[in-house]
């Protein structure tokens, strides 16, 4: 018997460290490809680039002064003397001119009057083994480009709005959008959520229709979220224009009365995530022994004071965490904001949830579906910029976590 017994845990053991090893090697392939992927991001966010221009900058000095020293009232009198009418409207109604500062008026001479474009860029990679060929590129095909190392990755990405021209273009817009949807989404998601999870886990009885509805509440966290999209299309673009466009309040913003706004937006987002803050916030309460519930009554308190001062403070940390990744999820979604009506090119930012807007998925996929090879590069750099953003939402998950749980450990 002891025998059969050995052999029996000699083939499992066997059988275990091959499972294991098939693990470990699976783990490090998908670690490899991650890393290979964003070194590739990474690569292509930095490198040479090549520009040439349709008017010598040298011809647009004044008194003597070269136009990269020029002051801000020359600068303005360039693009006057240099644009017609009707494009010079264009430019004081996004921003008026003797409200921008050198360095906005200088890019604004730089795209529109000198009009620089990129003629070729390359990676980082590229630029640190290929230097001697590109430099001989600029002198054969271009001599007189101006060939240069760029980080597509800067200040200007952020502070710059999205432009035809990709030395220019910018997040701005999309940043702004992003941030307003998600925050506006949290505001409606996080208190619903809640509270349903509240009333499902302490109140609500143990009998059918209760059964029914956590059954589709777990199904509604599968759904794909372009059926989220194609919801949010109809109710609350479509149905409920008068409500999300503003028109109701008299606050709707010229171009964007049609519904496709960041109300709109941020909705169709909130039901997308409901579900999933629902059930992580059920799992968070039923983690609290039953002991501490009943000591609270046991003294005297109410249920509902018993859920206020004692079950959600010990389940805080776990509805945290839970609502947090399931935002970072929603910043990441791009399917149900194309079907919602998300601006795909869009210079004005919005201002208020009557907005039209454009968020930082959307923006890359723009960028990365247009010819140019350098808003492939802008791309890669706007995609560092979301990467960024979402680890930080949830490294904020693991110290919220972190915090609350040392929080309740000092209490007791």
């Amino acid at each position: 018997m002891n025998g059969v017994h050995a052999e029996n845990l000699g083939a499992r053991k066997a059988k275990a460290t091959r499972w294991g090893t098939a693990f470990l090697v699976a783990t490090a392939i998908s670690v490899l490809f991650l890393v290979i992927l964003v070194l590739s991001i990474v690569s292509q966010s930095f490198g040479y680039v090549l520009v040439i221009s349709e008017v010598d900058t040298a011809s647009l000095a004044r008194n003597g002064v070269a136009l990269e020293s020029q002051e801000a009232p020359a600068l303005i009198e360039t693009l006057k003397e240099g644009l017609t009418r009707r494009h010079l409207a264009t430019l004081e109604e996004a921003k008026p001119l003797e409200s921008r500062n050198r360095e906005e008026l200088l890019s604004l001479v730089m795209m529109e009057i000198v009009q620089e474009r990129p003629a070729r860029t390359w990676t980082l990679v590229q630029s640190v083994f290929q230097r001697k060929a590109i430099f001989d590129f600029r002198d054969s095909d271009f001599p007189d480009g101006r060939l240069y190392f760029r980080s597509w990755l800067r200040a200007s990405l952020l502070a710059n709005p999205q432009s035809s021209s990709a030395l220019d273009s910018g997040l701005r817009g999309a940043a702004i959008g992003s941030l307003a949807t998600i925050l506006l989404t949290l505001l409606i998601a996080f208190p619903l959520g809640v509270a349903a999870a509240i009333w499902l886990e302490e109140y609500a009885a143990d009998n059918a229709v209760n059964r029914f509805i956590q059954l589709n509440i777990y199904n509604l966290s599968g759904v794909p979220s372009i059926i989220y999209g194609m919801l949010g299309l109809a109710v609350f673009v479509r149905y409920l224009e008068p409500l999300t466009s503003g028109v109701l309040f008299g606050a709707a913003e010229k171009g964007a009365a049609s519904g496709r706004t960041i109300l709109s937006a941020s909705l169709t987002l909130a039901l997308l995530v409901l579900p999933v803050i629902i059930i992580n916030s059920q799992e968070a309460l039923r983690a609290i022994p039953q002991s501490l519930r009943k000591a609270g009554l046991a003294l005297g308190a109410t249920k509902w004071q018993t859920i206020w001062h004692h079950v959600l403070p010990a389940s805080a940390d776990r509805i945290l965490t839970g609502t947090v990744l399931a935002i970072s999820r929603a910043l990441g979604e791009t399917a149900p904001l194309v079907v919602v009506g998300a601006s795909t090119f869009l210079t004005i930012d919005p201002v208020s949830p009557f907005s039209r807007f454009t968020t930082l998925p959307i923006q890359i996929y723009q960028w990365t579906s247009r010819p140019q090879g350098e808003f492939k590069n802008l791309a890669a750099a706007a995609i560092l910029v979301l990467l960024v953003l979402l680890l930080t939402l949830n490294a904020t998950a693991i110290i919220l976590r972190n915090r609350f749980s040392a929080r309740r450990r000092t209490n007791t």
